[in-house]
């Protein structure tokens, strides 16, 4: 199963780095600062425990580099939505969750 997070920031990354870490095939949306970190160094999460995850997902800031997906999850702020919304219709199939 393909899925795509479309806006990583504190949610998306979250939701990212944990699916990532199961072995989900994950696939990235972001843009300017956080797209060129991850880009360099992956991503990090430093669990409450101590425990990190570090993955390093596939990502870009154009959805057409993805192809269709199956599932989506939208991760952007409220203000964002409209633009995403376009953005995000590379991702989208008949059958996309």
């Amino acid at each position: 199963m393909r899925l795509c997070i479309f806006g990583v920031g504190a949610v998306g990354g979250l939701l990212a780095a944990h699916l990532a870490a199961g072995g989900a095939d994950v696939r990235l949306v972001a843009r300017g600062p956080q797209l060129a970190a991850i880009r360099a160094s992956g991503l990090r999460l430093i669990k409450p425990d101590g425990e990190t995850l570090h993955v390093h997902p596939p990502a870009t800031d154009d959805a057409r580099d993805l192809g269709r997906q199956d599932a989506v999850f939208l991760c952007v702020k409220a203000h964002a939505q409209p633009a995403a919304a376009d953005a995000m219709e590379p991702l989208l199939g008949p059958r996309t969750r």
